[in-house]
């Protein structure tokens, strides 16, 4: 079946902040996907087309990308007759249109709105849900694997107006039996939290972040620690529940240095560490805390420090804005050991076969791979059937709050309820130094 008709046009994400949305119909009816953003980007991500024109929509308004679906993509797709299961010659085609190496000539916020609704069409035409067809896209057969959820309750970073450097704190319920008891423990758990912080800091500190998380006045990384290690304590899930952390580095990274204090506008240059300094102080952290996964702990082209620091340590390390979902980027990095995670975010390569490539290619190197959701969200729910499909066993899609994150928490449990033989990963996904996932060795 081929596609009959493609419409886009511009809607706003949780930010409020304008987004491609792609309608595409089949015979089978109509097939909607909207595309995400994210606020802390890598350099090196494909580009996100925006109008630029600052009297409207403070410059962020998406009508070339959405003008670029309506005239180019959209009639050229219709025109080549492909089939809407034919996924890769699809995105293949989308690329090919585009032309540039970082799709930012029609967009990748233009390209991943047809890329996903394309999927969605590809699985009504086989009559299987999307997470069955993705699994059959990338080659891989049940039982399907229930992600660990991890759930980013305390922010920091450029998502928070507090002191705290590192971006996110992540709770994982790796001690749970299944996806639906991992939710149990991470609601209770983040219900706690706010209680903690609320008695700690006034009521006023449990304001909620982009992603739903809280970002109380804290002064570093050690206090925001030991708040999630009261709330594991006080939830009574001591043992079942580890740490992540998401330190977004390159937010902090000046002139060869890292700055804890930067959003201090008179922070003391002496005070600045070098990488294997902040190597020394994550050590320090992983020795103290359940910490199991740390995301971007330097900047996206220190790759020395990251080598520097994969060798030496017994955790996950996630290249995020270091390897941007780039298939070219993560070659890199296997050839220089800089870490041995990806973060897998859909638009930042733009393409959903471009995605599972970039899975496959981190996962021969036996890296762990989690599948993550923007601070700029909408409703649309694919990475819950991409994660499922590709059996990483990871998904980073905000706190346990706020509708465009739980939308995602929600379709897994539904997916759960419908697989019946699935496993729950616990921490069987996750890479650990040099030791690949459990998954990876079935």
């Amino acid at each position: 079946m081929s596609v009959t008709k493609v419409h886009a046009r511009q809607i706003f994400d949780s930010r409020g902040n304008p987004t491609v949305e792609v309608d595409l119909y089949t015979d089978k009816g109509r097939f909607r996907a909207a595309v995400p953003s994210g606020a802390s980007t890598g350099v090196h991500e494909a580009v996100e087309l925006r109008d630029g024109d600052k009297a409207n929509y403070v410059g962020k308004g998406v009508s070339k990308a959405v003008n670029n679906v309506n005239t180019v993509l959209g009639p050229e797709l219709i025109k080549s007759g492909l089939k809407v299961t034919q996924q890769k010659e699809i995105d293949d085609l989308l690329i090919k249109l585009d032309g540039t190496p970082n799709k930012g000539k029609l967009g990748a916020n233009a390209i991943l709105g047809v890329s996903i609704a394309c999927v969605e069409a590809g699985a009504a035409e086989k009559g299987v849900p999307v997470y069955q067809h993705l699994a059959e896209l990338a080659g891989i057969r049940p039982p399907y694997v229930m992600p660990c959820p991890a759930f980013n309750v305390i922010n920091g970073g450029s998502h928070a107006g507090n002191k705290l450097a590192f971006q996110e704190f992540m709770l994982l319920p790796t001690g749970a039996t299944s996806f639906t008891e991992a939710m149990k423990i991470g609601t209770e758990t983040y219900h706690t939290l706010k209680k903690v912080i609320s008695a700690k800091y006034g009521i006023d500190a449990v304001n909620v972040g982009d992603e739903g998380g809280f970002a109380p006045n804290v002064s570093g990384a050690d206090e925001s620690l030991e708040l999630l290690m009261e709330a594991i304590s006080k939830a009574g899930y001591e043992g079942k529940i580890k740490i992540a952390l998401d330190v977004a580095s390159s937010e902090f990274y000046k002139d060869g240095k890292y700055d804890l204090d930067f959003k201090n506008p008179n922070s003391d240059p002496q005070k600045w560490i070098s990488g294997t300094e902040l190597a020394d102080l994550y050590l320090s952290y992983v020795k103290k805390y359940p910490i199991v996964s740390i995301e971007d702990p330097f900047d996206q082209d220190d790759w020395e420090a990251w080598t520097h620091f994969t060798k030496n340590s017994s955790v996950q390390i996630v290249g995020d804005d270091l390897t941007v979902t780039n298939p070219l980027r993560i070659k890199t990095a296997i050839e220089k050991k800089a870490c041995n995670g990806l973060l897998l975010k859909i638009n930042q390569i733009g393409t959903i076969s471009e995605s599972i490539q970039a899975a496959q290619l981190a996962q021969s190197d036996g890296w762990g791979v989690m599948v993550s959701h923007r601070s700029g969200e909408t409703e649309n729910t694919i990475i819950a059937d991409l994660v499922v499909a590709l059996g990483t066993g990871q998904i980073k899609t905000g706190a346990p709050a706020r509708s465009e994150r739980v939308a995602k928490y929600n379709a897994l449990l539904r997916i759960e309820g419908e697989i019946k033989d699935g496993v729950y990963a616990g921490d069987k996904g996750l890479s650990a130094g040099l030791t690949a996932p459990a998954l990876l060795k079935k």
